[in-house]
């Protein structure tokens, strides 16, 4: 993991929950369709289940499902260490209880080209975010209503 900084794409987390403890597996096939493609480098991967009595445990990518069976071997050592327990406790504070969650953090490896283009200008990113799509569709659809 010693890419050079001024090689390195935009880093970005994301936490997923999964009300009841329902993790379908629709989505990880188009995960590892974004690594394929080099659009994405998964710098950590972990779950978490939130019992309803609000207990945490960290589950381990090969069983998610406690059926003894390897669910997600692909993902098996996705471990940088940059998640750490704090990152942990703060995600199950952010879980409902009775659900499960997803941490990702990774590298948007097709902006690296453009972000060190920028930095090499010496450009500084000075601010970031995400919008919310529930919101952002919310607003479209309100500003069509209205013309």
């Amino acid at each position: 993991m010693s890419e050079p900084l001024d090689e390195t794409g935009p880093i970005d987390y994301v936490v997923v929950e999964f009300p009841g403890n329902r993790m379908t597996g629709e989505a990880f096939p188009l995960l590892v369709d974004l690594v394929d493609r080099g659009i994405i480098r998964i710098l950590d991967l972990r779950f978490i289940r939130k019992d309803e009595d609000g207990s945490v445990t960290a589950l381990e990518i090969a069983d998610l499902t406690g059926d003894g069976l390897l669910d997600l071997a692909v993902f098996e050592g996705v471990n940088s260490g940059l998640i750490g327990q704090d990152d942990l406790e703060e995600a199950a504070a952010a879980v409902e209880p009775g659900n499960s969650a997803g941490l990702l953090i990774y590298e948007n490896t097709w902006a690296g080209p453009f972000a060190a283009a920028l930095r090499r200008g010496g450009a500084q990113l000075v601010a970031s975010g995400r919008l919310n799509v529930q919101a952002v569709l919310a607003s479209l659809d309100a500003l069509e209503a209205a013309s």
